[in-house]
């Protein structure tokens, strides 16, 4: 049962993501993989195989003699020493011939190869991808000894590896100096064992005889502070090397300490067992930092999805109010439109008030056909020009607040693209516009029916109708500002929807220009969903949902409840 618990874990934690590059999200991500690698590398394992022989991990400071002691308490050359740093630049796990089936099938560490050793210490240390794997007869079986690379190496690579290796372990033998023991870099990772319930114990290495009494009870002292109390100590005085190890009699204690551990099958399993137990102990409280590490992700990546929403409806409704406010129907449109109706006393009339010439416009109406493609291009630029503007202005924005946006800005920088509209927007927009004429040609056609053959059909077409019903569209707010020319043009769209009432009447216009209007923001908002897109494409690739959280929480639950 806890076992599948911890499989489900293992699952749910590996297939929660941390893409977006948030604050704090380097730590996460570094928790989130020495989870999973603790999961594989030791915690997995070790349920699965509860009688496999006890790994004790050798790891400490940068030239605190670890290889020397390793291959000292072996009493041969196992791994490599030196006094080029890093010494140690890949593992060497030592073990009795009879415990090779243990680690050449992968059961731990399965993310590092297997290479054989010749036991001289010399072969496969270039590689940190690698564990040597090195059988001593003077190693007993049940217990086996791993020399990791240094915890503060000054190769990245390097550090993390012994991370890794120290949390495979079921036992971690820290090797310090009576120089160095102090440092802080190990007891940040003392600390950690000791929250977790590692198995330590201490090699208290190179101590001068006269010195060994006062930094022993030092040490021990700050041990009890960090919860490690019980972890044993073992000093090793100062002295010559011997075939560059140290002499036997200096190393027994700590020879015979382990020989009693790999002999005793109980004591054995209490190393184990505690070990184990702590780590277990620790998953859930380290699943729950990660899941919300997982809702930090997902609260951004909202906040990030909801700033193009804002920008495209923002543009949608600068479009809507563009349309309706009178504003197309100056310029190069009032200019085409005075063209199409004439000049002088035609339009002081239609200043004066549309109804003073209602008669005038009745004669108007001759039955012969009036071009209006003029006035219907330029009312096509026009619109064109304004959500052209509105779409690139959407885009723009949208960008901006990513960019200020945490997790935003490298999203930006990946699609740089973002920060303006489309490519061919321009030509979409213009494809939209003439998409829209003909549905408003279509509209005038079947709203026309038997009036075709009336004169005042034939003066205008259904081009010239058309147009005109575009002119209403774009000028249908109640309130139109005052200014010559913008009250020129607001005269205009007047003028405009009573000869569309004279052919239609006044509640078919009413409609169609209603229907027309719609149909218009319909397809921009269309189109401006289109252009959205691209960011919710963006946020595609930010795979991380509620779910995959509240799986990972969920399976926590379980180990908990399990254990």
């Amino acid at each position: 049962m806890l076992l599948a618990a911890v499989e489900r874990l293992r699952g749910s934690a590996d297939a929660l993501t941390l893409p977006l590059e948030l604050d704090d999200v380097g730590g996460a991500r570094t928790a989130r993989t020495e989870l999973v690698d603790q999961l594989d590398d030791y915690v997995l394992p070790r349920l699965r195989s509860l009688d496999a022989p006890l790994l004790a991990v050798v790891g400490g400071s940068t030239g605190a003699g670890k290889s020397t002691l390793v291959n000292s308490v072996v009493g041969e050359h196992v791994t490599a020493t030196g006094v080029i740093r890093p010494t140690t630049r890949a593992s060497v796990l030592v073990h009795h011939e009879q415990d090779t089936r243990w680690f050449t099938d992968k059961r731990v560490l399965p993310g590092l190869s297997r290479v054989a050793g010749d036991g001289d210490g010399s072969a496969g240390t270039d590689d940190p991808t690698s564990v040597r794997l090195v059988t001593s007869g003077a190693l007993p079986a049940g217990l086996a000894l791993l020399d990791a690379p240094d915890i503060d190496s000054v190769v990245k690579a390097n550090r993390e590896l012994s991370k890794q290796l120290l949390s495979a372990a079921d036992l971690w033998l820290f090797v310090t100096t009576a120089a160095r023991y102090a440092d802080a870099v190990p007891w940040d990772l003392l600390r950690e064992a000791a929250e977790r319930g590692t198995s330590v114990a201490i090699v208290l290495n190179r101590v001068p005889p006269e010195a060994l009494q006062t930094v022993r009870l030092h040490l021990a002292s700050m041990l009890r502070d960090q919860g490690l109390g019980q972890s044993p100590i073992f000093p090793v005085v100062e002295v010559d090397l011997e075939d560059g190890m140290i002499p036997g009699k200096d190393v027994e204690r700590l020879r015979g300490w382990l020989h009693s551990l790999a002999g005793d099958a109980r004591a054995r399993s209490m190393v184990i067992r505690r070990t184990l137990s702590g780590t277990v102990g620790s998953l859930a409280g380290r699943a729950g930092t990660l899941a919300e590490a997982g809702h930090a992700q997902m609260a951004a990546r909202d906040r990030l999805a909801q700033a193009p929403r804002a920008a495209y409806a923002d543009a949608l409704a600068g479009v809507e109010e563009g349309v309706q406010d009178g504003s197309l129907l100056r310029g190069e449109v009032l200019a085409r439109w005075q063209e199409l109706v004439g000049t002088g006393e035609f339009l002081r009339s239609v200043e004066e008030g549309i109804g003073r010439f209602r008669d005038r416009v009745s004669s108007w109406f001759s039955g012969k056909p009036v071009s209006a493609e003029p006035l219907g291009d330029a009312l096509q630029s026009g619109a064109a020009a304004l959500i052209t503007s509105h779409g690139q202005v959407a885009a723009s924005t949208a960008a901006r607040a990513w960019k200020n946006a945490p997790g935003g800005v490298e999203l930006v920088d990946r699609n740089p693209g973002l920060s303006k509209a489309s490519p061919d927007f321009p030509e979409r927009v213009e494809r939209l516009i003439r998409d829209w004429q003909g549905e408003i040609l279509e509209m005038v056609r079947e709203e026309a029916g038997s009036r075709r053959s009336t004169a005042r059909f034939l003066a205008f077409g259904v081009n010239g109708l058309g147009v005109l019903l575009m002119i209403v569209v774009f000028a249908s707010t109640a309130a139109i500002p005052t200014g010559a020319e913008v009250a020129v043009a607001g005269g205009s769209a007047v003028l405009a929807q009573r000869l569309l009432e004279a052919v239609f009447g006044d509640q078919a216009v009413r409609s169609m220009s209603i229907k027309a209007r719609k149909a218009l923001v319909a397809r921009v908002e269309q189109l401006f969903e289109q252009e959205r897109g691209r960011y919710d494409a963006v946020l595609q690739e930010v795979p991380v949902t509620e779910e995959s959280v509240q799986e990972l929480r969920s399976a926590a639950s379980d180990v908990e409840a399990a254990r």
